[in-house]
């Protein structure tokens, strides 16, 4: 009986043993199998010339970094999606004459949003020595918040009014855009300044239309003080309710008019 326990426990053991090498096997594998950060790098190099990509284009990209002190394997992943922007546009662009030198504000205008459809739009709505500036006019305005398909109108509508217009595009939209939060935050302003302010006219609620005023709007009571001079000197309080036809702010006197002493 005791042999058999310790045969079951040694074969326990023995499985134990057995999955915590595979498992360190599989690991060692999928490390040595992962390439590194570097590798990545130079994968994305070795392709770019095979789909017709200047690598210069990327190696613009890594320099920058480098240069900013940004982690091997951010660049790694930042090269690797520059690529496929550049493909992208590449495939936008077609073969059409200067669309090589547009790759690189083509992949710009990717990356912000803008589709193949609406970057081969504006490409062929340019003219060769303005579609650089025409995409790049794109880039700017779907940033600052148009939908591609608003920015590619604009900029056709910029493109028949001439180059300058084109190239002022961007910093009107900007002007535009902030003439517009001004606006809005005045009208909140004013908004909120006529919800929290009642009207003078309009009494608080609970009380009557006539809350606060007085009965009789100039006529009231009146204290008078009154001093005379005789053989003697003497002073006298009195009080007294206006009347009707009393003239407003002066009332009657009371009972002791204020008369000097005898």
């Amino acid at each position: 009986m005791e042999t058999r326990r310790e045969w079951v426990f040694g074969m326990r053991r023995g499985l134990a043993i057995a999955i915590v090498g595979l498992t360190l096997s599989a690991a060692a594998v999928a490390s040595a199998q992962s390439p590194s950060p570097q590798q990545r790098i130079n994968n994305a190099l070795a392709r770019a010339p095979q789909v017709g990509i200047p690598a210069a284009l990327l190696e613009n990209k890594i320099a920058e970094g480098k240069a900013k002190g940004v982690p091997l394997d951010r660049i790694a992943v930042a090269i690797e999606r520059r690529l496929a922007a550049l493909e992208r546009a590449s495939a936008a662009l077609g073969s059409e004459a200067g669309a090589a030198a547009s790759l690189g504000v083509g992949a710009d205008a990717i990356e912000s949003g803008v589709s193949e459809s609406v970057l081969k739009a504006v490409a062929e709505s340019a003219p060769g020595d303005r579609r650089n500036v025409a995409i790049a006019a794109l880039t700017e305005l779907v940033k600052q918040g148009d939908s591609p398909a608003a920015a590619l109108d604009r900029v056709k509508d910029a493109l028949k009014r001439g180059p300058d217009a084109l190239s002022n595009l961007p910093a009107e939209g900007a002007k535009g855009r902030r003439v517009g939060q001004t606006d809005g935050q005045k009208g909140n302003a004013k908004g909120k300044s006529g919800a929290d302010t009642p009207s003078a006219a309009v009494p608080a609620p609970g009380n009557s239309p006539q809350a606060g005023r007085p009965d009789n709007p100039g006529r009231g009571q009146g204290q008078g003080q009154g001093q005379g001079q005789g053989q003697g000197q003497g002073q006298g309080q009195g009080q007294g309710q206006g009347g009707g036809n009393d003239p407003p702010g002066r009332g009657r006197s009371g009972t002791n008019p204020g008369r000097g002493g005898q």
